[in-house]
């Protein structure tokens, strides 16, 4: 690709991106405001949040769990928020797929860490991917309550799950990047819900 057609791509995908930004935010802000009371709830009665994607979003519920458990607002001092990311213990993973198979990589940890109270977000931009409809089996099955971050029309799990926010783009790269927008917004509100000043 030469020079000129490089810079036309990258103005290309700012303006795209900034014009699905104002749709998200027009179309997305009433359910993220539910959505975050829904889980300042969860954390405020002593459950947890669980996180899972593979490729780009296994690195955004990994992103997720860190803010949680460290923070987000760098002037606010606050406890840990209960977050476990599902992606990271390569023992667990390798273990599961070894034995049950890639499919149920999620869904073992689901049974071993979750419990009825808890929630399970599952981080896709295609909303098909079976180890994550597997984990919300398991998580419906427990009584948790179960989240989609999703994109395009939201795929087989844009249907199963309780709560869900839908990017509706095609684009694998502007979908990751509005999840993100709304994984940083998630922690700033459950934050403020639940941390004085």
């Amino acid at each position: 690709m030469n020079r000129e057609n490089s810079k036309k791509l990258i103005q290309m995908a700012a303006v795209e991106g900034a014009l699905l930004r104002q749709k998200v935010a027009n179309e997305l802000s009433e359910p993220l405001v539910g959505l975050a009371e829904t889980l300042s709830g969860i954390i405020g009665s002593g459950g947890k949040l669980l996180l899972a994607g593979n490729g780009g979003s296994a690195a955004d519920a990994s992103h997720f769990a860190a803010e949680m458990i460290v923070r987000l607002t760098s002037d606010r001092n606050r406890q840990a928020l209960p977050a476990i990311s599902l992606n990271t213990d390569m023992c667990v993973l390798t273990a599961a797929s070894n034995d049950y198979g890639y499919e149920s990589i999620f869904a073992r940890q689901v049974q071993g860490l979750g419990h009825a109270g808890d929630a399970l977000m599952v981080i896709s931009t295609s909303g098909n991917s079976e180890n994550l409809i597997k984990a919300v089996d398991a998580a419906s099955e427990m009584k948790m309550l179960t989240v989609g971050l999703l994109g395009g029309d939201g795929g087989k799990l844009g249907r199963m799950v309780d709560k869900k926010l839908i990017i509706p783009h095609r684009s694998v790269q502007r979908i990751q990047e509005e999840h993100i927008f709304l994984i940083h917004l998630l922690v700033e509100l459950i934050e403020g819900d639940l941390v004085n000043g």
